[in-house]
């Protein structure tokens, strides 16, 4: 343990992981059911850590029914604009409190370095403080409409129900963050269910949004496995709207069961997301920044640089800073101040990364980083890759990896560089790489994705929009754009009276 550590937060963060982890309904820490549990291990030693409950179709029954009061008593729904900034303003409090405790459970829990929790927890702050105000700004609109002046109409905006969540295992606090505040800002109640590989920093929470006093049933925590937990979720007749972010494949599934209930659903899927480098560029000054667009988070990020795209006359310098940076990057304990790159989430998401790597070792592609070993230790640990002359067509150019595996191709014209881009069945994120504003500028708006930045690659606010295209999914999370999913609009004419007809 480094001298540096906070040793009180440390001891803490220990405690809460060492807890029985219990559900959160209706307002109460309950057991599931069954009284059956998940084993969670700590991705760093591969060890055993803690145990959280396993939820089952009527857990998940008694979580959507206590959302459903919530809903419909008014408890949470008819609570008043600035009431429920209040609370969400008072849980953007606690959670800045307990910064340095959530942070090492995050670490822990998922394995990244506690400087990257760090920054999780601080974004997840300001991101409940940002929806908060959104609280007391919603409203209709009164327009001029031809109908007659002896008739009057107007919009309103009506929170949409309780709401079925579920978040992945990369950015397990910031993604319960994004799934609660927008909802909770609008009036909705909320049944969210975690991944069962990184439920801790949720469940703690839970134990914020309890000790914050919102009402019973306004938030409820269930957590379990997504076959059986997730899939009572996304097919409850008692949810109103569905928010899902994870793997193309389950998202398609949760758009079938919200297709055939006729109810809305926000997707935020997978990526494979394009960086373009022109040869105006100096390679030493972008590399890190590509390097960071690639290796953050293990390279588990859905927005991931993971094809990056050279003008040939610098190709070779670029390619060749990336790769020393990949062969310098520290692996090891997310807690130690040293390591820059932590674990992979566990050892079968380990496994299909390996296999991806083996598949690029058998292309033709060439690897530019060096043949190092991985730590010696039981955790889930990769180290950074680099492919050069990547074949467009080869499996680690087209599929999603969510590993730190980069496969790099050279190109001559900004058409070309256009082509290679969009050639993807993904449309999350891209980024353009240029000196020269107007072709900045020009490239941005030709790129299929969501999300698009200009010399630099991953930044997010909460007032921005965040999500994509194709099979990257549908709706967005973050922004005002956010919050409106989240509402229902009703039209409503009044006839003055006297002119009744």
């Amino acid at each position: 343990m480094p001298d540096t550590l906070d040793q009180s937060a440390q001891e803490k963060a220990d405690a809460f992981v060492g807890q029985q982890h219990l559900l959160f309904v209706d307002g109460a820490f309950v057991p599931s059911e069954s009284r059956e549990h998940i084993c969670v291990e700590n991705p760093a030693t591969g060890s055993k850590i803690c145990s959280i409950a396993r939820a089952n179709a009527a857990d998940v029954d008694r979580a959507v029914s206590a959302a459903q009061r919530a809903f419909d008593s008014g408890a949470w729904s008819k609570t008043t604009p600035t009431d429920r900034q209040s609370f969400l303003l008072k849980l953007a409090d606690a959670l800045e409190d307990d910064r340095e405790v959530m942070a090492r459970i995050e670490t822990i829990d998922n394995g990244k370095p506690l400087s990257e929790a760090l920054i999780d927890v601080d974004g997840t702050v300001r991101f409940f403080r940002y929806m908060a105000g959104w609280a007391t700004k919603i409203g209709g609109r009164t327009p001029n409409h031809s109908a007659g002046s002896q008739v009057f109409g107007y919009t309103q905006k009506r929170p949409i129900g309780p709401v079925g969540a579920i978040t992945p295992w990369n950015f397990p606090l910031s993604m319960a963050g994004w799934k609660l505040a927008a909802p909770l800002a609008a009036g909705c109640s909320i049944v969210l269910k975690p991944s069962e590989l990184t439920s801790l920093s949720t469940l703690r929470l839970a134990n914020l949004i309890d000790a914050v006093g919102f009402p019973p049933g306004a938030v409820n925590i269930v957590t379990g496995y997504g076959a059986e937990a997730g899939a009572a979720l996304i097919e409850h007749d008692g949810i109103a709207k569905l928010a899902f972010t994870g793997s193309t494949n389950t998202g398609q599934m949760v758009a079938h069961a919200a297709a055939q209930q006729v109810k809305p659903s926000t997707l935020e899927l997978g990526g494979k997301s394009p960086m373009v480098v022109f040869d105006d560029c100096d390679p030493a000054e972008i590399a890190h920044g590509l390097a960071s667009a690639i290796f953050f988070n293990q390279g588990q990020v859905c927005t991931a640089g993971s094809r990056l795209y050279v003008q040939r006359a610098i190709y070779d310098d670029v390619v060749q800073h990336v790769a020393t940076i990949a062969d310098e990057i520290q692996l090891g304990c997310g807690l130690a101040t040293t390591t820059a790159m932590g674990p992979l989430i566990s050892s079968q998401h380990h496994q299909r990364v390996s296999s991806y790597i083996q598949k690029g070792d058998a292309s033709s592609a060439r690897r530019v980083t060096s043949n190092l070993d991985n730590p010696g230790t039981k955790g889930h640990f990769i180290r950074p890759v680099v492919y050069a002359d990547v074949d467009p067509n080869a499996a680690i150019a087209r599929e999603e990896i969510f590993g730190p595996v980069l496969s790099c191709a050279a190109f001559d014209t900004e058409e070309e560089a256009i082509a290679l881009a969009n050639d993807s069945k993904f449309g999350l994120a891209a980024s353009v790489w240029t000196n020269d504003l107007h072709r900045a500028h020009k490239t941005l708006n030709q790129l299929e994705a969501g999300i698009l930045w200009a010399n630099t690659h991953n930044p997010i606010d909460p007032s921005l929009p965040f999500g994509g295209v194709k099979l990257s999914g549908y709706g967005r999370e973050m922004g005002p754009e956010q919050l409106d999913s989240y509402l229902t609009t009703h039209s409503v004419w009044i006839q003055m009276r006297g002119a009744v007809g």
